[in-house]
């Protein structure tokens, strides 16, 4: 199985390192829930053209993003 968290750590140097991290890790969630990439593809389709599935997904990284900002003490501040 492919490791969730790339690199085995949350810290980033940089915000947006952060928010790439958290969007590389909500793919890889996706990857994994559905490991079947031909079926992955077929529904690429359907999520990309349906708004509510479309904010889902802006969803699911905002949450990777907070944690990755709590995990950096939201860049040390």
């Amino acid at each position: 199985m492919t490791s969730l968290i790339p690199g085995n750590s949350l810290i980033t140097d940089t915000p947006e390192e952060g928010r790439a991290l958290a969007v590389k890790m909500s793919r890889l969630i996706i990857k994994a829930t559905q490991p079947n990439e031909a079926a992955r593809n077929k529904m690429r389709d359907v999520y990309a053209n349906d708004p509510a599935m479309l904010i889902s997904i802006g969803q699911v990284v905002a949450t990777e993003f907070a944690t990755i900002a709590a995990a950096n003490n939201y860049w040390r501040k």
